[in-house]
């Protein structure tokens, strides 16, 4: 029995090495079941049951172990994990790094066997010539850029999502997220995107010198329905209904466009965001995003915890915590992050032969 085990961990092992970067061989341990409460809803098979909680995510081989962690700490928190339907988006092609999307979604399959999911493919060359420089090569990726899109790329009959950032841990029920921003939304009437605010930060840095001089100024922000404020687009609880049917993809991309002849912004996909929404966001609690754990942009610098309670952590800023762990010198905080880490021992292809699990 024991060595059935071994050959079928060793069968694992390559099957994995088919979707991450060649140079050495992954394995990932197999996540537990986790059940539902008595009192959750019986939903149906399908995407489009009212009852569900729908969450989407990028799958890029690079974050791929900080994905399979957050959809980890997703399911260990939450009561009823059946509730849960994960979208994930992935490349149409092979990615610069070598991997298809379908290899990274059969990867979750095999790591979560019951989760609820789609992959939704997405066309990089729908934004690859709206990008701009950034002060940081990874914010410029085009899947970077797929939550711009998640209007088109999810079925019509998902009114509202989660989107999720990769280098996330969510420490409290995904649920308690979803009922607070359907409460705020449903409240707006109009307001097409729920998110923590942080209105304490200096929302002018976030452009560049020559937008706040130029023909544009503060005439995006006139009108709004309340003062314009920073947000993360990193967590955020999107109406897909008002979304579309106010055409935000579109909007989103006329900036992008003006950028690409005056360089209004240094910073990736943040700020067309906060010029389309930045005053019309209904605010979520802080707890919900306990960002800048990464350092800033340019520094992997360790940073704590903001005072008050906590719900989710993101590791936004340039320092990821399996890189200083594979590097070994994590940040405190990154061993927090460790508890819901999949990831086990990696043995080079040249010495796969004599792979020995104990």
């Amino acid at each position: 029995m024991a060595s059935v085990a071994v050959f079928f961990l060793l069968l694992m092992s390559v099957a994995f090495a088919a979707a991450l970067p060649s140079s050495t061989f992954f394995t990932y341990s197999e996540a537990p079941k986790f059940r539902d409460a008595d009192t959750c809803p019986a939903c149906t098979a399908g995407d489009c049951d009212p009852d569900l909680v729908h969450i989407a995510m990028t799958l890029d081989a690079h974050y791929l172990r900080g994905s399979i962690a957050a959809v980890h700490s997703i399911l260990r928190h939450t009561s009823c994990p059946d509730s849960l339907f994960f979208h994930f988006l992935t490349t149409a092609g092979v990615s610069d790094s070598g991997n298809s999307g379908d290899e990274l979604a059969a990867a979750m399959r095999t790591i979560f066997p019951s989760l609820r999911f789609s992959a939704h493919r997405f066309r990089e060359d729908r934004v690859r010539g709206l990008i701009s420089g950034s002060i940081r090569p990874a914010l410029e990726t085009p899947l970077n850029y797929a939550r711009n899109y998640l209007g088109d790329l999810l079925p019509l009959c998902v009114r509202r999502v989660i989107y999720l950032d990769s280098d996330i841990l969510v420490v409290d029920d995904i649920r308690l997220l979803w009922d607070s921003a359907s409460t705020a939304l449903n409240a707006a009437k109009s307001a097409a995107v729920a998110a923590p605010e942080y209105c304490h930060a200096n929302f002018s840095r976030y452009f560049t010198a020559s937008f706040w001089k130029g023909p544009w100024g503060r005439l995006p922000f006139e009108g709004r329905r309340r003062r314009p404020c920073y947000f993360n687009t990193g967590v955020m609880v999107l109406d897909l209904n008002r979304w579309r049917a106010k055409g935000y993809s579109r909007k989103i991309e006329r900036w992008m466009e003006v950028q690409k002849r005056n360089r209004i912004y240094d910073l990736g996909s943040l700020p067309p965001f906060l010029l389309v929404f930045a005053g019309e966001v209904e605010g979520l609690d802080h707890r919900w995003n306990q960002h800048g754990l990464g350092g800033d942009n340019l520094k992997e610098s360790c940073r704590v915890l903001h005072p008050g309670p906590v719900s989710l952590l993101h590791w936004s800023g340039k320092g990821k915590p399996w890189d200083r762990m594979d590097a070994g010198k994590p940040c405190p905080i990154d061993h927090l992050w460790k508890v819901y880490d999949l990831f086990s021992t990696a043995v080079t292809p040249s010495s796969s032969s004599s792979l020995s699990i104990s």
